[in-house]
Formats: structure tokens, C-alpha cells, sequence
């Protein structure tokens, strides 16, 4: 996995190269080798043509960069040959790369645009191709060659993105979108001038030199969420907003300050909330990777809760862990209303246990109190309806979606909702999937393994899964479903 530093990059005037186009100058530095990511696509060709007109003035040494993703057959090797054609137009050193990216989609989970790993297997494919793109431009700069990547995102790349991980739930720092620039653990630096050119511009740039571009055919299939956000979802959000596109771009900035804000003020406070390892006896902190990260209870408790939320999530993060809102909610309620023994297990190995004065997170595999044969009990309710399961640290409200109440089977009979842990052969359809998934292949999807995977908690109504923790299940209409996160008790596993 890559690991990545995004950086917000410092205001500076932005430029025109044509009376519709802007490059964000400031992020181009003279004498750098600078390679153009070079897809064939309108945004990419526009890229690297506002960068030759401009190259002499801003005292770069272009080069060109095509990567063959092994898909599409015979469109994919019509693309690099114009990708070739047009930097041998140009006189530009070309370099090129091929991926199996299908074989690489069977093997590894899809990697979201932080970094993070965790999608519905219909983005798999998509998020793939993403990944192995950036782990050629770092081995393309890490062999000399180039100093750095420019890659073509537009505003409308930044809207699209912004929305999408709002839609997926994100955090306020997901808001911060598409970076400027980007740092690789180990050097190196993607950078994205164009972040403030739309797509209508391109093209208009384009068709005024008479440049001709390739049109990717995947673009158009609506398999993959950007395709439907882009072509469906922000072509009628507009109709309400016609300035949606710029707003969005404009959240993505104002994020990114104020996350970078955060970062030194989470950092300064965590030196005396998150403590490493456990007391021992006469002073000082047993520091062993199996002690973990410890909270100070009255120091959090002491600060605002948006800084408690972060500072928790920071703890998890020094274990490489990185909770959801709902169970970032069940540390809390542990660190104010809980007592101490409780314990809290969440999803991928973290685990919390309170005592008088600390939380203390631990990862691993999860624990179980009976051994071996210890199964997780299920919970049954009558729609309308609560379950209250502590053994998955949660609490579930189920409604009536619609004015029929109470929800009714065909025989007139109230329906039962069943929370159990999944078993072999249940079937989950997704939100935006083309049919009914196996549990099991999208548990491999997400990496849950161990205890986690075999109670991994699913909601059932009348044959059904109408929720499963941590994807995004298809709604049923019928139904409103509001999920609570609660502390688990002593030796109950989520």
C-alpha cells in the first residue's frame, strides 16, 4: 500500500495559458523534470499542451507518462499509440508501463481515494487501476528519471469527489477531496495544476487548436460510482444549483486548511491525552507493542467534543486502525459513561477496555470470553420494533418507512426482524450492485478475518439482509432502520 502525505498547497495568483484555461502555476517549479500523467484523455492532452506553451517561460523539462492498465483490448493499445504520437510531436521523452490490472482487482482490496482500503466489489476495478497508476509514478520518480508527476484533475473531478465521499460517509477530512499535491512516504511529489480549469474548458481549449483527444469508452458504463455521480447524480443536482460543481470544489478547499489546522492541534494536545502502553508500579509506562495506546479519560472527557471524536481516531490510528463514526461514538460513550472492565471490540482487531482512569485500544485477533465453541447470540424483534444487542455493541430501531404501520407480511402478519451473525450461504445485495453478493466474498473485500469474521453482525427480515455493518446495503422502502452504537460489556464481542 502507498503511503501518502497530502499537502494543502500555499495561495498563489493562478495563471491563464488561454483566455478558458488556468494552470496553477505556483505548484510548477523551474528546472524540475516533470513528467505529464498522459491517459489520451481530453483532460490529460490539454494538461500537457498548456504545459509546452509554457514550458520555456516557467523553466520546466517535460516529459510524458502512459500507463496501459491491460484493459479494453484493442481501444487500450490505440491509446498509447497516440499517447506516444503526440510526446514525439513535441519532442518529449515518453515513458510507458503495462499492468494486468484485472489479475491485480482478483487479488487485493480496492483502495479508496485516501488510501484506505474498503469499497463495494463494483468499484474494485476502478480503485485498482488508481493504485497501481501512483505506484508507477513514484517507481517513475524513484529511478531518476523525473522529478515529479502532474496529473490532469479538474474542478469537476474535484465536485465529483467531494460528493462521492460524502456519499460514503466520509469524515470532515474526506471533504478535503483531490490535493494540489501529494508526497509519497518516500519521496517524491504527484501535483494536479489543473484543479481550478473545468471540464467545459478543456475541451473548448482542445477544439480551438484543433487537437484531437481519445474518449475512453469505460467512462460511459455506469457499473462504476463516478460514472453514475458523474452522468446521473450531479447533472440533477445541478438543475437545483447551477454553481453545485464550484461549491463543491470550493468545500474541498476550506477542508483542507482547516484540516491541516487540526493536524497541529490534535498533535499538541495528544502529547497529554494519548499515552503509550500501561502504568507499572513506582511511575513511568510499560511501552511492549502488545500494551497498546492508553487515553487519559479526564483529559478527554475535558475537551470539546469534536477534539475528543479526533483525538480518539488519532489514538486508533497508532495502531493503523481506523474506526467509523459509529464506533468512534461507542468509544466515547465507553470514556464517559462506562465503568471500568468493559470492553469494546471492534471491526479489523480493535479492542478498548476501560479502566478507572484510561481507555486502553489494543489490536489483534478478537477475544472471546467461552473459547472455541462461544457463538454470539441473536436478537429478535417484531417490526416496529427495538434491538438492543450488546454482543454486537449496537442498538437498532426499526420503523415503518410507510404509512402502512405495522410492516405486514402478505398474510397480514406482523414481520420479525432477526440480528444474527451471518452464516454460510447468505446473499446481501449491495446499493448500486447488479444483483445479490455472498456474505462471505464481501467480508474477503473488506479483510475481516478472524473472530470479527465469523460474528460479523447482519440484519434479516423475512428472508432477506436489510443491513450488514460496515457496507452499504440496497434500502428496503418498507423499512426505516436507525443503528446506535452502545459499549459492550465485559467479555462481549462485537
Amino acid at each position: 500500500m502507498l503511503f501518502l502525505k497530502k499537502v494543502p498547497a500555499p495561495y498563489h495568483p493562478l495563471v491563464r495559458t488561454s483566455p478558458t484555461l488556468t494552470l496553477d502555476a505556483s505548484l510548477l517549479k523551474p528546472g524540475v523534470r516533470l513528467a505529464v500523467g498522459l491517459s489520451g484523455g481530453a483532460d490529460s492532452v490539454a494538461l500537457l499542451c498548456a504545459l509546452v506553451d509554457r514550458s520555456r517561460e516557467l523553466g520546466i523539462v517535460l516529459h510524458a507518462a502512459h500507463l496501459h492498465h491491460g484493459l479494453r483490448g484493442a481501444e487500450a493499445d490505440a491509446d498509447l499509440e497516440f499517447c506516444r504520437d503526440l510526446a514525439a510531436g513535441f519532442d518529449l521523452p515518453f515513458h510507458k508501463e503495462h499492468v494486468d490490472t484485472a489479475a491485480e482487482a482478483r487479488r487485493a482490496p480496492k483502495i479508496n481515494e485516501d488510501g484506505a482500503e474498503g469499497s463495494t466489489p463494483s468499484d474494485s476495478i476502478e480503485g485498482t487501476a488508481r493504485r497501481l497508476r501512483y505506484r508507477w509514478f513514484y517507481k517513475l520518480i524513484s529511478s531518476g528519471k523525473v522529478d515529479a508527476v502532474a496529473t490532469a484533475h479538474t474542478l469537476d473531478d474535484q465536485a465529483e469527489t467531494v460528493l462521492a465521499k460524502f456519499l460514503r460517509g466520509a469524515w470532515t477530512e474526506g471533504l478535503s477531496g483531490i490535493y494540489p499535491k501529494l508526497e509519497g512516504a518516500e519521496g517524491g511529489l504527484i501535483i494536479r495544476p489543473f484543479l481550478h480549469t473545468t471540464r467545459t474548458e478543456v475541451e473548448t481549449f482542445l477544439r480551438a487548436r484543433n487537437q484531437p483527444w481519445r474518449e475512453d469508452s469505460s467512462n460511459r458504463h455506469l457499473t462504476f460510482t463516478r460514472n453514475r455521480i458523474r452522468h446521473e447524480l450531479l447533472p440533477q443536482l445541478a438543475t437545483w444549483n447551477p454553481q453545485l460543481r464550484d461549491h463543491l470544489a470550493q468545500m474541498a478547499e476550506l477542508a483542507r486548511d482547516e484540516e491541516a489546522w487540526w493536524e497541529r492541534e490534535v498533535l499538541r494536545v495528544a502529547e497529554e491525552v494519548v499515552l503509550r502502553g500501561r502504568p507499572v508500579r513506582g511511575g513511568g509506562r510499560a511501552t511492549t507493542t502488545a500494551d497498546g495506546v492508553a487515553i487519559d479519560l479526564a483529559r478527554l472527557n475535558a475537551e470539546p467534543v469534536a477534539l475528543q471524536r479526533r483525538l480518539l481516531r488519532y489514538a486508533a490510528a497508532q495502531l493503523e486502525a481506523a474506526p467509523d463514526f459509529v464506533a468512534t461514538e461507542a468509544l466515547r460513550s465507553l470514556a464517559q459513561t462506562g465503568r471500568a472492565g468493559q470492553r469494546l471490540e471492534l471491526v479489523r482487531g480493535l479492542r478498548a477496555e476501560r479502566t478507572h482512569r484510561e481507555i486502553r485500544l489494543t489490536r489483534g485477533p478478537s477475544s472471546t470470553s467461552a473459547g472455541p465453541a462461544h457463538e454470539v447470540e441473536q436478537y429478535e424483534c417484531v417490526i416496529p420494533g427495538e434491538l438492543d444487542a450488546p454482543a454486537f455493541a449496537c442498538r437498532i430501531l426499526l420503523e415503518a418507512a410507510t404509512a402502512i404501520s405495522p410492516v405486514a407480511s402478505p398474510e397480514g402478519t406482523s414481520r420479525k426482524a432477526v440480528l444474527r451473525p451471518w452464516k454460510a450461504g447468505d446473499r446481501v445485495r449491495l446499493r448500486y450492485s447488479s444483483g445479490p453478493r455472498k456474505v462471505k466474498e464481501v467480508l474477503e473485500r473488506m479483510k475481516v478475518t478472524g473472530a470479527d469474521r465469523s460474528q460479523w453482525p447482519v440484519l434479516e427480515v423475512a428472508g432477506r439482509i436489510v443491513w450488514m455493518r460496515g457496507v452499504e446495503v440496497e434500502p428496503d422502502p418498507t423499512l426505516s432502520i436507525r443503528v446506535e452504537a452502545v459499549a459492550a460489556g465485559p467479555g462481549q464481542a462485537e
